[in-house]
């Protein structure tokens, strides 16, 4: 399969913090992936190679490729990567209208399209991208007057108007109530089972769809596990990770860890 995103033996700084210490992942296409780990295990540095935002240190023993290229631009990024983030909320002024918001993914902005012109096949995109997140009836509410699972499922819209290769999700269900986030669930399994590749950044291992196997757990800095979701997601994995007694059973190909 094509690799997404290949890096080996690599170190990442974040200022002066060795965020990723010799770090090697491989992500491919046709595949769909969980990250999983506490606070400070380097989900949030992974995300940003991912990205293109940050690069690791240079060293002729390492590598990093992103579709293959050892170098890319933000710009081809974005068309090729879709990126969720829950901070993406805060940058849209009250009174944009869902489309807008959506729209403005097209030329890499937040909350700026009144001064921006958009031609009409955009706006269809757009609203295709809406109609697929089941949100295209939103399209002339303002922002500011949606649920916050109303808000999510525009913003996963927005990253995927380019229709990229790869959406990429960070802590999807923050701050969703609890039906918010059950619709946000059957939203991500329906679009792995039309072929959308999946990365899936989150703390909760109940949250992982059946339809992702493979899961990867990060701990200080570096890959702790990484395989088939039933044999990385244990009891003796999950107690190192967090360091606390847990259970894990499995039903339907969800995993459900509580306190042991």
């Amino acid at each position: 399969m094509e690799p997404i995103f290949e890096i080996k033996n690599a170190n990442v700084w974040r200022g002066d913090t060795l965020a990723l210490r010799d770090f090697s992942l491989s992500l491919v296409h046709g595949e769909s992936i969980a990250i999983l780990g506490p606070n400070g295990a380097g989900k949030s540095t992974f995300l940003k190679l991912l990205t293109g935002e940050v690069r690791p240190e240079a060293n002729p023993l390492s590598s990093c490729r992103l579709f293959g290229e050892e170098l890319w631009s933000l710009m081809e990024i974005r068309h090729r990567i879709g990126v969720v983030m829950p901070e993406e909320v805060s940058r849209f002024h009250p009174e944009e209208t869902a489309c807008d918001a959506v729209l403005s993914s097209l030329r890499g902005a937040y909350g700026r399209t009144r001064d921006m012109r958009f031609s009409k096949l955009e706006k269809e995109r757009a609203l295709a991208s809406m109609k697929m997140m089941g949100v295209a009836e939103l399209a002339d509410r303002c922002f500011g007057t949606l649920s916050s699972g109303e808000r999510r499922r525009i913003l996963i819209a927005r990253a995927l108007v380019h229709e990229p290769e790869v959406l990429v999700l960070d802590e999807p269900s923050t701050a969703l109530d609890f039906s918010a986030a059950l619709q946000l669930g059957s939203t991500l399994r329906s679009l792995m089972q039309t072929g959308r590749d999946l990365v899936l950044v989150t703390h909760h291992p109940g949250e992982i769809p059946p339809e992702i196997g493979r899961v990867t757990l990060l701990k200080n800095g570096r890959v702790f596990a990484d395989g088939n979701k039933r044999e990385i997601i244990t009891r003796e994995r999950l107690r190192e990770l967090y360091q606390v007694e847990l259970s894990v059973r499995w039903s339907g190909g969800w995993c459900d860890v509580r306190p042991d």
